[in-house]
C-alpha cells in the first residue's frame, strides 16, 4: 500500500469517528429542538383544529386532532355575534386603525430620534439616552391612571386619538434603531452631505432605505404589542363601536352562548393579519435578526 493511500485511509478513519463522537450531540440537539417545536405549536394546532369543529368534539377526550367535517358556523357565529350584530367586523377595524397608526408613527419617530442620538454629537447626548432607556424600567401599570387622567381631561376618550397618541413613539424602538444605525456607515452620510443633501433628504433618502430590516423588526414587535393591548383599551373605551379585538373577544368569550369552537374561530381571524404582517416582513425581519446577532458579536 503506498504512503498517500495510507494517509487518506487514516484521515477517512480520523473522520468517520468524529461523526461517531458527535452523533449523540446531535441526536440530543435534534430531540430537544423537537420537543421545543411541539411544545409551541401544539396550542396554535388545537386552536385551528377546534375552530372547525362542533364543540361536543372539542370537549371530547381524547381530543380529536382531525376534524370529521369543517364545521364553518363557528366562524359565522363568531363574526355575526351572539347579538347578530356583526360588532366583530368593527373591532377588527378598529384594530387595525390603532395597530397601523402606532405602527407607523414609532418606525418614524423611533428612526428619527435614534438617528439624531446615533449621529450628530451634542452636549448631553448621553444623559438623554439614559433617561429614554429609564422609561423603559417603570411598569405601564404605573402610569396608566395619571396616563388616563390626561387622555379625560384633553377629551380623547372614546376615540381613536386616546388610544393612539399616548403610543406615538416608545423607547424600546428609539433605543433599537439608535443600536442599528451607530454602525452605519459615516462616510455614505458625508459623501451626500457633499452633494449637496438636507438633513432630511439624508435621513429620507439615505438612511430610511437602508434602515429596512431594523424597521421591519420593530414594525413587527410594535404591531404586534398593540394588536394584542387588552388594559389600554379596556380603560380608555366604553362603545361598542370602538372597541378593539382583544375586548370583543374577552366579552364574546364571556357570554352564555358561547360555545368553545366559536372561540378558536374568533382567536384564528384575530391571529390572521399578524401572521398575513410577519410573512410580508419575513425576509427583513430575519435578516435584521441575523444583523443584529452578526453586529453583537
Amino acid at each position: 500500500m503506498s504512503p498517500t493511500s495510507s494517509g487518506r485511509g487514516r484521515n477517512v478513519r480520523r473522520v468517520l469517528g468524529r461523526a461517531a463522537r458527535a452523533l449523540p450531540a446531535r441526536i440530543l440537539i435534534w430531540t430537544v429542538l423537537g420537543v421545543m417545536a411541539v411544545y409551541v405549536l401544539a396550542p396554535l394546532v388545537f386552536m385551528l383544529t377546534a375552530a372547525f369543529m362542533p364543540a361536543r368534539d372539542v370537549m371530547s377526550m381524547p381530543y380529536p386532532w382531525i376534524p370529521r367535517s369543517l364545521y364553518w358556523q363557528n366562524f359565522w357565529q363568531a363574526i355575526r355575534g351572539n347579538d347578530g350584530k356583526f360588532m366583530y367586523a368593527r373591532s377588527i377595524l378598529n384594530s387595525l386603525v390603532v395597530a397601523a397608526a402606532i405602527t407607523a408613527s414609532t418606525a418614524l419617530l423611533a428612526t428619527l430620534t435614534g438617528y439624531g442620538l446615533a449621529k450628530f454629537p451634542f452636549r448631553g447626548r448621553r444623559v438623554v439616552l439614559l433617561l429614554i432607556i429609564g422609561t423603559m424600567m417603570v411598569p405601564f401599570q404605573a402610569i396608566m391612571i395619571p396616563l388616563y387622567m390626561v387622555v379625560t381631561k384633553m377629551g380623547m376618550q372614546n376615540s381613536y386619538a386616546g388610544l393612539i397618541v399616548p403610543f406615538l413613539i416608545n423607547a424600546f424602538g428609539v433605543f433599537l434603531m439608535r443600536q442599528y444605525l451607530l454602525t452605519f456607515p459615516d462616510e455614505l452620510i458625508d459623501a451626500a452631505r457633499i452633494d449637496g443633501a438636507g438633513e432630511l433628504q439624508i435621513f429620507w433618502r439615505v438612511i430610511i432605505p437602508n434602515s429596512w430590516p431594523a424597521i421591519a423588526t420593530l414594525s413587527i414587535l410594535t404591531f404586534r404589542s398593540q394588536w394584542d393591548n387588552l388594559i389600554w383599551p379596556l380603560l380608555v373605551v366604553q362603545s361598542e363601536e370602538m372597541k378593539t379585538i382583544p375586548l370583543y373577544i374577552t366579552r364574546f368569550a364571556s357570554e352564555k352562548y358561547t360555545d368553545e369552537g366559536a372561540m378558536m374561530a374568533a382567536a384564528v381571524i384575530a391571529s390572521l393579519p399578524m401572521v398575513i404582517l410577519f410573512f410580508a416582513l419575513a425576509k427583513y425581519f430575519v435578516g435584521g435578526a441575523k444583523l443584529f446577532a452578526a453586529r453583537k458579536g
